[in-house]
């Protein structure tokens, strides 16, 4: 059974958490300075980042680890959820602290955020109908239409094997258009497949490929956030020291993904 979280959610679109970023004391100066720690999620990412179907509260792998992280250092964790594509810009703009939702970590982000140390390491997947015999390998999308969150690794994983790009908001809306034959395929997180399988019984899409590169996901910060950084950096290592990465790893995903 999971565990059912503490957590603050602050549930309020991008422009909400503008009024509500600028009027919290706690969160003034940002970087997780005070006695709150600010995190942006998604919340409709299962297994990573939802709400639990019975009590509606937030929860999944990524928000525990989150809350986790905070309790190790003595701060209470403020949730902030929002959609993919605007989740760096919130960060970018002082919205929140750190970001929680399965970010890979690539070169490209690395330029522009600090990462910590990775805490799931996973492989993407190329989705298909069921019935659709066209790829059995990644480079097989090119010239299809892939749908993807703009701003996701997947969609660079996508635009760089040829694909053109349909920008949906998330995995939900990726599957349905997938279903409706408005996209041929989507490139996502075999983690993320795998449980809308175990949740759904969906048999009408298929694992068509896997891609080789092991994606390591991680918390984000922005570039002057340094100091919480390592203080996440040394919470992390604690959390997996005494076990409770693996622990919360394999109640979402029935193994440990937490190391390499």
């Amino acid at each position: 059974m999971r565990t059912r979280l503490p957590v603050t959610v602050a549930l309020a679109t991008a422009l909400l958490l503008t009024s509500c970023g600028g009027d919290s004391d706690d969160a003034g100066g940002g970087s997780g300075s005070g006695d709150v720690l600010r995190v942006a999620t998604e919340g409709t990412y299962a297994p990573f980042s939802f709400h639990d179907p019975d009590s509606n509260e937030l929860t999944g792998y990524d928000v525990e680890v989150a809350q986790a992280v905070g309790d190790e250092l003595g701060m209470e964790v403020e949730f902030s959820e929002t959609q993919f594509d605007a989740i760096f810009a919130g960060l970018e703009a002082d919205r929140y602290d750190v970001i929680a939702n399965q970010i890979g970590v690539n070169p490209e982000r690395e330029e522009k955020y600090l990462f910590s140390t990775p805490y799931t390491y996973s492989n993407g997947v190329v989705i298909t109908r069921a019935d659709d015999t066209s790829v059995s390998s990644l480079a097989d999308i090119a010239g299809k239409t892939s749908a993807q969150s703009t701003t996701s690794n997947f969609a660079e994983v996508a635009t760089e094997a040829g694909a053109t790009i349909e920008a949906v908001e998330g995995f939900t809306q990726a599957i349905t258009l997938l279903k409706q034959e408005r996209v041929d395929v989507t490139v996502n997180d075999s983690l993320a497949f795998l449980e809308y399988q175990k949740t759904t019984g969906d048999q009408d899409v298929k694992v068509a490929a896997e891609i080789d590169d092991q994606s390591r996901s991680a918390f984000a910060f922005r570039q002057d956030s340094a100091d919480l950084q390592g203080r996440v950096d040394e919470a992390l290592e604690s959390l997996r020291a005494d076990g409770t990465l693996a622990e919360i790893s394999e109640r979402y995903f029935g193994e440990d993904v937490s190391a390499e």
